[in-house]
């Protein structure tokens, strides 16, 4: 038999007869009318070789050829239902373990409610999280595996959905106690501080240092690390500075004992997003893992960061 030549609503019409045992009352379940039904009738018994109901008496009974089809016929339906409609998720039962990405100035501020609410609402569900590895990953298969990528680009990537998540803005992190905090509040005071850079993968120099050339003027730049986390232990313990994403600096100024400052230059606020790939857009898990970030972004984006020292 070619099934590419069979026609699926040939199957429900034919759980419908083998269940009723009568054209009239599958005409009724199938919304058609007798005629039409007796029609299906006629193909299925041409389509199986069986005359499937026939006659006897007054009423219709199966042949034992559409006895034996009954059953079968009624899970294969079911198998075809549970292909085509989509899988549920609870969250309370499931051991799904996501895969996402997120920027280390993102992780401080973002993983710790995530997961509080995870706990909360799925407390065998499990991230595993990826530092983020630049605009040229996300063209790559590997981008395609993951449930979810935050990152501060606004870029259309081919294959992902992308979405606002929270907005941030550049501060000036220091030690408490620092010997030249009073200068710092001035541009050359600003600009002669001895700075630590952040140049991470796929950086070639800071951002900021970018944003500063573009400005027309040039910091000191004392040392480089990879991370805004490396650069805020080593603003923590020592005299050098650095110019990092205002939420990070908030979340970790009393930690690490720091000072935030406004910048001499106004750097304005830049946007974090959140990615999803086409192919986990309609998962039931995936949409929920979404939710929960949307959930922490909003809570974010009604506490904007805000100038504090960890006094």
């Amino acid at each position: 038999m070619n099934l590419a030549a069979v026609d699926l609503n040939l199957l429900v019409a034919l759980d419908a007869l083998l269940a009723e045992g009568s054209v009239s009352r599958a005409a009724v379940r199938m919304r058609l009318s007798q005629p039409a039904m007796s029609h299906i009738l006629r193909r299925l018994r041409l389509l199986i070789g069986d005359p499937l109901l026939v006659r006897a008496g007054g009423t219709m009974e199966l042949t034992p050829r559409a006895l034996a089809l009954k059953q079968p016929v009624a899970e294969a339906l079911e198998q075809v239902r549970g292909l085509l409609e989509p899988s549920a998720f609870d969250p309370q039962t499931s051991d799904r373990r996501f895969e996402i990405m997120v920027p280390d100035h993102v992780f401080d501020i973002l993983l710790p409610p995530l997961a509080s609410r995870l706990a909360a609402a799925a407390p065998s569900v499990a991230l595993d999280v990826r530092p983020w590895r630049g605009r040229a990953f996300m063209a790559s298969p590997a981008a395609q595996g993951l449930d979810l990528i935050v990152a501060c680009v606004s870029d259309d990537f081919a294959g992902f959905h992308r979405e606002r998540l929270f907005s941030d803005t550049d501060v000036l992190a220091v030690r408490l106690g620092h010997p030249g905090r009073n200068a710092l509040d001035e541009l050359p005071g600003f600009l002669q501080a001895r700075h630590v850079g952040v140049v991470g993968h796929g950086q070639t120099e800071d951002p900021v240092d970018t944003w500063l050339r573009d400005e027309g003027v040039r910091r000191t730049i004392a040392v480089t690390a990879p991370t805004y986390l490396q650069a805020l232990h080593m603003v923590s313990r020592s005299d050098v500075v650095a110019v990092v994403p205002g939420r990070l600096a908030q979340a970790l100024s009393g930690p690490l004992r720091l000072e935030i400052l406004p910048t001499p230059l106004d750097p304005g606020t830049f946007d974090e997003f959140v990615f999803h790939p086409s192919r986990a857009h309609s998962d039931p898990a995936s949409k929920w893992l979404r939710q929960q970030v949307r959930a922490v972004g909003r809570e974010l984006a009604e506490t904007p960061p805000r100038l504090k020292s960890a006094a």
